[in-house]
């Protein structure tokens, strides 16, 4: 039987190698151990337990029936699409999710885990699915997206406070950017992750970088020393919709006016959570708040379509008109 410590981590590093690498079975040690280290410093594996591993790799019946050829020097798929999280869970690893899901519940109502239930839920629903149930929830999620892959390695990298060497494309970029990055925080918006950072090399300390496909690849730089953030990231993102804040920015006040009784749904479902109410009885198709303007408020506001106006300020009444006046064009 493999060893079950760390195994869930071993396989998934087992995985990636021999889907990217051309490593030699001694290689393959080595960098397990090395990534294994990276999470739980001073442990590693034997010979006898990747061996054990790579057993249960080729297994048909009771592993993961990997194209893994036997007595091959480099350790490599032939397919290189193939990959064990395309396979069906493993006896053991169906019975570490089922006692996680029992110690989960037992804290679902309290307080501090309160976003436990939605987990659950979404969980089940899942487990349901591929038991051939009908399926009741779907999820307002982007199936194409692949920046997920960045997300762990990014969490981990700021937990350690490690620098970073960004390389980035932009998508109207002919060649490729690099800069030094202090991650920071991580955010998601709009079904999408963006990490926030110190970029070092234009000194800007609230940098933020998509995780999508221009993001190239980021790589540690070992002898470079983490500066710690001193921005409010809660304000930060208070003040703002979205997630990019133009330089030198100012906070202004936003006044709409919304018709059709579109201002329920406004307050019901706010792209800016600290908005205010009018008390004046005239006023009550309206809110306010304080934020920045940028590219995702004003696409916010459009999203209303005909619904909602611009009260103030001025400067943004104005971008929305133009808005407006280049969208006729598209239907004249």
């Amino acid at each position: 039987m493999a060893n079950s410590k760390h195994a869930h981590l071993r396989y998934n590093i087992l995985d990636y190698c021999l889907r990217n690498k051309s490593f030699t079975f001694n290689e393959l040690l080595e960098y397990v151990n090395y990534k294994i280290a990276d999470l739980y410093p001073g442990e590693d594996i034997s010979i006898r337990t990747l061996r054990d591993d790579i057993k249960v790799f080729r297994d048909k019946k009771n592993g993961f029936g990997a194209p893994l050829p036997d007595k091959i020097r480099i350790l490599q798929y032939t397919n290189p699409n193939f990959s064990i999280a395309q396979k069906p869970l493993l006896e053991y690893e169906q019975y570490l999710i089922d006692a996680a899901q029992q110690l989960l519940e037992r804290f679902e109502n309290h307080p501090k885990y309160n976003k436990l239930s939605e987990a659950l839920i979404k969980f089940q629903d899942g487990e349901d699915e591929l038991s051939d149930t009908s399926k009741i929830l779907f999820y307002d999620i982007n199936e194409e997206y692949k920046g997920i892959s960045f997300l762990k390695p990014l969490y981990l990298a700021i937990k350690k406070k490690q620098v970073l060497q960004i390389t980035f494309q932009g998508f109207q970029d002919t060649v490729t950017s690099t800069f030094e990055f202090h991650p920071h925080i991580i955010k998601q918006y709009n079904n999408r992750w963006f990490v926030f950072g110190l970029n070092n090399t234009s000194v800007i300390k609230e940098w933020s970088i998509p995780l999508d496909d221009r993001l190239i690849k980021f790589d540690v730089l070992e002898d470079a020393i983490y500066v710690e953030t001193d921005v409010d990231w809660e304000t930060f993102f208070r003040t703002m919709v979205g997630v990019v804040r133009p330089k030198d920015a100012e906070i202004v006040k936003v006044v709409l006016r919304f018709y059709n009784g579109r201002e329920n749904y406004f307050k019901t479902k706010p792209f800016q959570s600290d908005f205010e109410e009018f008390f004046e009885e005239n006023k009550q198709d309206q809110v306010w708040f304080e934020t920045i303007i940028n590219k995702e408020l004003v696409q916010q506001i459009l999203s209303f379509g005909h619904d909602v106006e611009v009260i103030e300020p001025k400067s943004l009444k104005k971008e929305m008109k133009e808005h407006v006046e280049s969208m006729k064009e598209y239907y004249t």
